[in-house]
């Protein structure tokens, strides 16, 4: 059993005692903490809350529900929903903030309260600190009977999600129409299962082969959307009859595309992608990713004669670099499209409605298309450590051993050799230090990875 507390939220696994998993007792408490720091911050006494379809979301809903009006709170109840749709109807309903109950792709296990502020983002560090300190100091102050807050749903706002996108000049409808795409959606059983059908029918597809969309929660596979656990939308996609293939996590905020051979366009490729469509049709621009994605989108992003940033890892950081340097488009290698025209929030359906536009005007199939992107392969590794090793002093001295390349510490340590990096990061919740390499080949960068967790062992060796 595990419980989590940061800065974005409290996730945990249901079941177990209070602290130790994601009890009863511990969702009221983070819910009457968000809740009073809401009422405290803003004066604003409306609060939007959805879920995505995990078996423990409707008890997990009529906690956050009751708690949030015993502190005299209105709550607007989207029920069903996704990140993305409950992000957009916060500052559209004029809310406080805002409650997604999704541990987004851990396994049916989880669940979690993601928070908003009033603007439908990802609450801040400093934020996230006062929330978690109200939490752990129990400091509430509830209504009165005869000031208890109302409760309200609408079911309506998806609807109004899937206009602004169909809204959006850069959404090509007539084009997507035209080719009449034969797709696939592997929904994982969650919320993207009808959320990504509506949006499709709505674009003109009108051939969608639907995998896992009955929004039972009932995972049927890990619902992280990598190619090891993608294997059923693949074999269908190898009997030749479709475009392209489509993925999200349950609460579709993640987007991953499969390719008419059935093998992965590439969680990583997906953003790369769809901002090479958005720089183009604006004649260049600012994007920005998160240090541990691909250096495909650099290279795009410069071919348009734009400039590229990295942020920290963390979508209210990629969020903070991006209005900092007026990106148009940005996001996280995960899958995670960031569009501002439409809200500052991975959003899943916007990123599918860009790349079909991408797509239909490309003329390509989507191996050609992934064929025109930079090749780059990124290894994934990590290293555990004793409890006594000071993490950060190791990162330290990574960062002194190659202080004659470009070192970048705003997250961690990431070095980089011409267009080859690595990327080092102590966890949070554990003494393990991860190591993202990426180069041109898989074996190369594999190589790079090892040659850094060598010098690592070096340095622990020498320190013991």
């Amino acid at each position: 059993m595990a419980l989590i507390k940061s800065i974005s939220g409290i996730r945990g696994t249901i079941g177990g005692a209070a602290g130790e998993g994601l009890t009863p007792i511990d969702i009221v408490k983070y819910a009457a903490a968000f809740g009073t720091w809401v009422l405290e911050k803003t004066q604003n006494n409306t609060i939007i809350i959805g879920r995505d379809a995990r078996i423990s979301g409707e008890m997990v809903s009529k906690l956050v529900e009751g708690t949030l009006r015993g502190l005299g709170i209105h709550v607007i109840d989207l029920g069903l929903s996704t990140t993305p749709t409950v992000e957009m109807a916060v500052p559209a309903k004029k809310a406080g903030g805002g409650i997604i109950l999704t541990a987004s792709h851990n396994p049916k296990q989880w669940n979690a309260l993601k928070l908003l502020n009033d603007k439908g983002e990802f609450i801040s560090d400093a934020d996230g600190q006062q929330v978690l300190a109200l939490g752990d100091s129990e400091s509430f102050d509830f209504a009165p009977v005869t000031k208890l807050g109302s409760y309200t749903t609408d079911d309506t706002f998806l609807q109004q999600h899937i206009n602004a996108i169909l809204a959006l000049p850069l959404v090509d409808k007539a084009a997507i129409k035209a080719k009449n795409f034969r797709v696939v959606v592997d929904a994982v059983n969650s919320t993207g299962g009808f959320a990504v059908p509506m949006l499709l029918e709505q674009l003109g597809v009108e051939i969608i082969e639907k995998l896992f969309c009955e929004p039972t929660g009932d995972f049927a596979h890990n619902p992280e959307p990598l190619p090891e656990n993608l294997r059923e939308i693949a074999k269908t996609m190898q009997k030749g009859s479709f475009d392209l293939g489509i993925v999200v996590d349950p609460d579709v905020d993640r987007l991953a595309l499969v390719n008419e051979d059935g093998t992965m366009f590439g969680e990583e490729y997906t953003l790369v992608a769809v901002a090479d469509y958005v720089l183009q049709q604006n004649g260049g621009g600012n994007t920005v990713s998160n240090l541990s994605s691909t250096r495909a989108l650099r290279d795009v992003t410069e071919k348009h004669g734009g400039h590229y940033a990295a942020a920290a890892v963390g979508e209210v950081n990629v969020v903070t670099k991006m209005k900092e340097t007026n990106a148009i488009i940005g996001g996280e290698g995960n899958g995670g499209i960031i569009y501002p025209e439409l809200h500052y929030g991975r959003d899943s359906l916007v990123g599918i409605a860009l790349f079909l536009s991408h797509l239909a005007k490309s003329n390509l199939t989507m191996t050609r298309l992934r064929a025109s992107y930079p090749g780059y392969f990124i290894s994934k590794n990590k290293i555990e450590l004793t409890p006594e090793i000071n993490t950060d002093a190791v990162l330290t001295q990574m960062e002194q051993r190659y202080a004659k390349q470009p070192v970048n510490t705003i997250d961690g340590v990431k070095i980089e050799f011409d267009k080859e990096w690595v990327h080092l990061r102590k966890s949070n919740t554990e003494p393990i230090i991860r190591i993202y390499a990426e180069s041109d080949s898989n074996a190369t960068a594999d190589h790079l990875a090892n040659k850094i967790i060598a010098d690592i062992k070096e340095i622990i060796s020498v320190k013991s």
